[in-house]
């Protein structure tokens, strides 16, 4: 298969559901050899089988964000496969939004710092040796919620905050390598974001008034051409930026 990414070597972590498998599909038509990591291996499964079934090349690994040895299992994996790796997209984040501040647990605060922060600086710092010998592109992702500092979200809005800072720092740092390191802030109609808008409809009805298109992105077909565009030589000359694909919820 010929595209835009071909002969490329990507990892999708959360590649399982949601905008994960939406970039993931979008990888996979464009000729990248796709790594998919979850939690879960009948969903890794069933979307490595869906990923083929449409011509693409895909593989899986389970393996826990937050947990070095399994960033590392998930790089060694798709090196061996597919003789390299090119982009990495950092998707995976565990969360329960709608709690507020001070009812916000050091549990629940953890668990979403090392899911999203960890998960994100493991799988970086394990990509690294492979990319800083032909370059690479790094995807990470922000939210929203962090930058407006939405009701409900302290431990995602500080999640996703110290992503975005954290990656400033390595785009300056791994400029001299030619990684590039970019930051996603999408507004996506994800599994985890429809049952939010159902177990919260009233906030979610004050969120949809903020995009500008009225609706939320289709995880394929809105955030999945953002991150190919990232992921592609298109941005060769782009880094350390946040691009926010949300239908004009976030203007800066």
């Amino acid at each position: 298969m010929t595209g835009r990414l071909s002969g490329k070597v990507a990892i999708v972590t959360g590649g399982g559901q949601g905008v994960g498998y939406g970039i993931a599909q979008v990888f996979a038509r464009e000729g990248a050899k796709v790594l998919i990591t979850g939690r879960t291996a009948d969903k890794l499964e069933a979307a490595v089988g869906a990923l083929k079934a449409a011509g693409g090349e895909a593989a899986w690994i389970t393996g826990t964000a937050g947990v070095r040895a399994d960033a590392q299992a998930a790089v060694a994996k798709a090196v061996k496969l597919f003789s390299g790796l090119d982009i990495l997209v950092n998707n995976a984040q565990t969360s329960r939004p709608g709690i507020l501040f001070e009812d916000t647990e050091d549990a629940l605060f953890a668990m979403t710092i090392e899911s999203g922060l960890y998960g994100t600086f493991q799988h970086m710092q394990a990509a690294l040796p492979h990319m800083k010998e032909k370059g690479g592109s790094i995807i990470n992702f922000g939210s929203y919620e962090g930058i407006h500092g939405g009701v409900g979200f302290a431990a995602y809005a500080a999640t996703k905050e110290a992503i975005r800072g954290m990656s400033r720092t390595a785009a300056r740092e791994l400029g001299q390598y030619n990684v590039r390191v970019n930051v996603i802030c999408p507004a996506a109609l994800s599994p985890i974001a429809e049952q939010w808008t159902k177990d919260f409809p009233e906030e979610a009805e004050k969120v949809m008034k903020l995009i500008s298109l009225g609706y939320l992105g289709d995880c394929a077909g809105d955030i999945g051409p953002a991150a190919l565009f990232l992921a592609s030589d298109d941005s060769r000359y782009v880094t350390g930026q946040t691009i926010n694909v949300d239908g004009g919820q976030m203007m800066l």
